[in-house]
């Protein structure tokens, strides 16, 4: 008899996990941006001294909230990959899932080097380091969507249509914060904002070239070859696109007036080209999934 209540299926957990992921992502934004990171005088893991600071809203609470927020992630994507191996998933998902564990130590590597100035590490908030965070930070991200994906079984076209959806609303809206567009000021809040949706946006292109792939190699009804290859090339040139936005939404170059039209141009790129893969998916009919998923409920 299992321990594990009904509603609780991997994709949901492997979702939730994602979604923590991407709030993480986001809160390190804002760490970083309200120079938050430089709080808790460069300690880690303790924090001015403290296990835990007092409990306001100053730039000490905000970094340990993020260190907080950061080992409640951890533990559910270690138990992400854990389930993978426990259950009858395809090597495919326990790659994913198991990848995003191995980097894992990385990440919290970079992280305490990042927030330490003369402290674990002297010189360490630095743009490398940042530049390094921010990098792997999107491959776990990346890699937990990839999971969530196959192991919640196989796709249909309705799935493929959903995700290049959720490809150009996240793009699109990622605009709105984006430094490249002047809509408002590119604050720590329109900061954290910007990699919400702009990540939201790479994980339906994610999405989307995993569908595109699986109807490429075993056919989605209503989709033909040509055209799921067609949206994956697309979508794969948007995510790609969407990445150099993505990078140049945080301060690891000199932003001079080059480098925010080579951001402006990336931008309309990935929205341009997601919005194709869109078009050219409305052809899907939307069809069941041809088999039950693969051990994922």
């Amino acid at each position: 008899m299992s321990l594990r209540p009904a509603w609780l299926t991997f994709r949901r957990y492997a979702a939730a996990t994602t979604g923590m992921t991407l709030t993480l992502f986001a809160l390190g934004v804002y760490t970083a941006a309200t120079g938050s990171g430089l709080a808790c005088e460069a300690q880690w893991p303790l924090c001015s001294d403290q296990l835990i600071p007092a409990m306001t809203i100053n730039p000490d609470f905000i970094e340990w909230f993020h260190r907080a927020w950061a080992m409640v992630t951890g533990f559910l994507i270690i138990g992400t990959a854990a389930w993978t191996w426990l259950g009858s998933f395809d090597r495919r998902t326990r790659l994913a899932a198991t990848l995003a564990v191995l980097i894992l130590p990385l990440q919290i590597t970079v992280g305490a080097i990042t927030v330490t100035v003369g402290g674990l590490v002297p010189g360490g908030y630095t743009v490398s380091t940042h530049a390094a965070h921010l990098t792997v930070a999107l491959m776990i991200f990346t890699l937990l969507g990839l999971a969530t994906i196959w192991g919640g079984g196989r796709g249909s076209a309705g799935l493929l249509r959903t995700a290049t959806t959720i490809a150009v609303v996240g793009v699109v809206a990622s605009a709105v914060f984006s430094r490249a567009v002047p809509f408002v000021t590119y604050s720590p809040g329109a900061q954290a904002g910007f990699y919400v949706t702009g990540l939201a946006g790479h994980l339906g292109l994610v999405a989307t070239v995993a569908f595109a792939t699986e109807a490429v190699r075993s056919g989605y009804a209503g989709v033909s070859e040509s055209t799921a290859a067609t949206v994956r090339l697309l979508a794969a040139g948007a995510m790609a696109a969407l990445v150099v936005t993505l990078l140049l939404g945080r301060d690891l170059v000199l932003y001079t007036a080059v480098w925010e039209q080579a951001n402006l141009v990336a931008l309309v790129v990935a929205a341009a080209l997601a919005a194709g893969a869109a078009w050219v998916a409305r052809g899907a009919d939307g069809g069941e999934p041809a088999t039950e998923p693969i051990g994922g409920d």
